[in-house]
């Protein structure tokens, strides 16, 4: 899973030299919801999902179709490393939104040191000379993070009882059909090269489809804790990729900066220790 999801900002990239992000999210959420739709319905989930089309449409829009848009948009402007390693602030990001919602256990000072150390790890890896015309597609990718850490919270909130294919053949459905008129707005006038073509094809059958269901099965493995663990390792794996597939700059202030939002993230989000029980 590290692997799998720490390689599309690569291919992203790749993709979008020649096709519009619009239809760059309509083939892959299209391409991966036909794979998976059949698996939900030989379940009977369809008839369960009913019921809870409001938070799958939520979860669509939260999870995929506004994060692969903003994803793809900002990578027609930036390195796919430096999206990478933004999006490795995902843990501070939801941990900022517990405090504000009130649904973290309490406000330790480890956990603020946590966020300020991973702040100024997200200062270090954008850096602190942001040229005027790139401060937007790094606002993209930040707004990618914000999504990341929302969608899991409505997916364990209301549809954590419901199969998790199914739930994501439902949501992959429903963006490929939302994105209908804009990729046909901006389709492509002349055949995209075969590296473009090969980036929407692993990005859709390996990335997405082959993806939702390892990560289902990680889940039932080892519980949803554990297996956000995989936050910590895809940036590293998209930045070595960017590096060595497209010749992108990684700077020391860049793996400094990612070191200390690993660091962050560890100690923003580590549960507190249970009181010793009294005799």
């Amino acid at each position: 899973m590290c692997v799998i999801w720490g390689i599309p900002y690569l291919f992203i990239r790749v993709a979008v030299a020649e096709i519009s992000p619009e239809v760059l999210v309509f083939c892959r959420a299209g391409i991966a919801a036909v794979i998976l739709l059949p698996f939900a319905f030989r379940r009977g989930a369809a008839s369960r999902l009913r019921r809870r089309w409001l938070p799958v449409l939520a979860f669509a829009a939260i999870e995929i179709g506004i994060p692969w848009l903003a994803l793809s948009s900002a990578e027609q402007q930036i390195t796919s490393s430096l999206a990478g390693l933004l999006i490795s602030a995902v843990p501070l990001v939801a941990t900022v939104i517990a405090l504000v919602l009130g649904t973290a256990e309490r406000t330790r000072p480890v956990a603020l040191a946590g966020l300020l150390v991973g702040i100024v790890g997200v200062g270090l890896v954008v850096g602190l000379d942001i040229r005027a015309g790139n401060w937007f597609p790094i606002a993209q990718v930040l707004l990618v993070a914000v999504c990341y850490a929302v969608g899991p919270a409505i997916l364990s909130r209301y549809l954590a009882d419901q199969p998790g294919v199914a739930v994501m053949a439902f949501a992959l459905a429903a963006t490929a059909i939302a994105y209908v008129p804009l990729a046909v707005l901006t389709w492509p006038a002349a055949m995209p090269s075969p590296s473009a073509l090969f980036a929407v094809a692993l990005l859709a059958l390996i990335c997405t489809a082959l993806a939702f269901v390892l990560f289902a099965q990680l889940i039932a493995e080892i519980g949803p804790v554990r297996s956000t663990v995989i936050t910590y390792v895809n940036p590293a794996v998209a930045a070595v990729l960017g590096v060595v597939a497209l010749g992108e700059n990684l700077t020391p202030a860049m793996i400094g900066g990612f070191a200390l939002i690993l660091g962050g993230s560890v100690l923003a989000t580590r549960r507190a220790r249970p009181a010793a029980a009294e005799a």
